[in-house]
């Protein structure tokens, strides 16, 4: 039985992306025996999928500046419904694979890129904006630790000016950051295999993320015949748009391509536009507080809290409490440091109760996660800034009538 959000969030999906749906797609079912595929074949959209001919924009730094970005485009050749196979664990140890069937048979959105890319940070660039555009949707969580977005790289490599070489298949790649690596390997291992006279076969690797290197699975030399056929449990989808829907059709029992396109939120480049219009931050900072998830809003809490201008709190939040994140390999969701305590302490400095240095010593022992305000270990280290003249004249003296000799020397000399 087809799934009603499945195609709703399939379609979603498509519009986000800039692609023309089909009010008419068909379903196929792909015959092949495997372990985690029980049924001996899979529901998939081969000859006629919902959605076709989209884009995705996405941006990437140049050399590692963030200052310096570079927007591109990747084509987006189809979308497609399928169905889930199970998951094979394979335990080398002891020689054996277990399989877990808990995903067989859910709807699957496949996107299929065409090749635009030429390096895994591009790759990886582009899955990262997919990855936010999903989320902002609810077409999935895509939280990839998870299996709940799993990327398929194909690879290959030739010269300029001459057609694209013999393909590889890199499987089921789970991490945004393996992802990049993966690619950048195989691309390497490619032009060295052909610069020493070797050739290129056309198979399917796993990437080992503890070696860093992909490794062959199976090859794709024969190919596989899936005998195709049309799905015989499911008929035709059939979509509508306002245009096209009938007089007397009861709209719950149809999808309405464009009651879907006014729903749309905002996507990550129209949130990024809004940030820097309303915050007057910089557009690259626009990047980073949408890439790690939870910024936003914790930004956002800060600004709310503290009159200090926006510029200088995402200062604080990028150079200093992502520093400390990303050295604990925390999300900003763990942090220890609340949104309300950094805007407590910025609220501080602010004020000029406390100098920049003694800010960051603060925020170090807010990190601790001791429970303490800001305000109580400014006052348990003295780290607040004396603003009484008289008082800092009376420090001086001390200081100077309790180091007498050297100030003699100081004179004389």
């Amino acid at each position: 039985v087809l799934n009603r959000r499945c195609v709703e969030a399939a379609v979603m999906t498509g519009l986000a992306l800039n692609c023309s749906i089909n009010k008419k797609s068909l379903f196929d079912r792909k015959h092949y025996f495997y372990a985690d595929l029980p049924a001996g074949y899979q529901i998939t959209q081969q000859r006629v999928p919902i959605a076709v001919n989209g884009s995705l924009s996405y941006s990437l730094c140049i050399d590692n500046k963030m200052s310096q970005m570079v927007t591109k485009t990747v084509r987006i050749k189809q979308i497609q419904l399928e169905q889930d196979s199970g998951k094979s664990l394979h335990d080398d140890t002891r020689s054996q694979t277990l399989v877990d069937l808990n995903r067989a048979g859910v709807g699957l959105m496949e996107v299929v890129m065409e090749p635009d890319m030429c390096c895994g940070e591009e790759a990886a660039a582009a899955v990262r904006e997919l990855q936010l555009i999903l989320q902002t949707l609810g077409s999935s969580q895509a939280v990839m630790a998870e299996g709940q977005l799993r990327v398929d790289a194909n690879v290959s490599v030739h010269h300029p000016g001459e057609p694209y070489g013999v393909r590889t298949e890199v499987k089921n790649i789970n991490s945004i950051r393996f992802l990049a690596k993966a690619v950048d390997y195989e691309i390497q291992r490619q032009i060295e295999e052909l610069e020493n006279g070797g050739t290129i076969l056309n198979e399917t690797r796993a990437f080992d993320s503890k070696l860093g290197c992909t490794v062959p699975m199976r090859d794709k030399e024969g190919k596989q015949d899936y005998r195709f056929m049309p799905e015989p449990n499911l008929p035709p989808l059939i979509l509508y748009d306002a245009k096209s829907l009938p007089a007397n059709m009861n709209h719950q029992q149809v999808v309405n391509i464009d009651w879907i396109h006014e729903r749309l939120p905002d996507l990550p480049s129209v949130k990024r536009a809004k940030l820097v219009e309303l915050y007057g931050i910089l557009p690259e900072h626009s990047f980073t507080l949408l890439n790690e998830d939870g910024l936003t809003e914790f930004f956002e809490n800060v600004v709310k809290q503290t009159p200090m201008k926006p510029k200088k709190v995402i200062g604080w939040i990028l150079n200093d409490l992502l520093s400390y994140l990303k050295e604990h390999s925390l999300t900003v969701k763990e942090s220890p440091v609340s949104p309300f305590l950094l805007a407590d302490l910025l609220n501080l400095l602010e004020k000029k109760e406390i100098s920049s240095t003694a800010a960051k010593q603060v925020l170090a022992e807010l990190w601790k996660g001791e429970g303490k305000s800001p305000l109580e270990i400014v006052k348990e280290k003295e780290l607040e800034l004396i603003q009484d003249q008289k008082e800092l004249e009376q420090i001086c003296q001390a200081v100077i009538d309790g180091q007498e000799n050297e100030v003699i020397m100081m004179v004389l000399g």
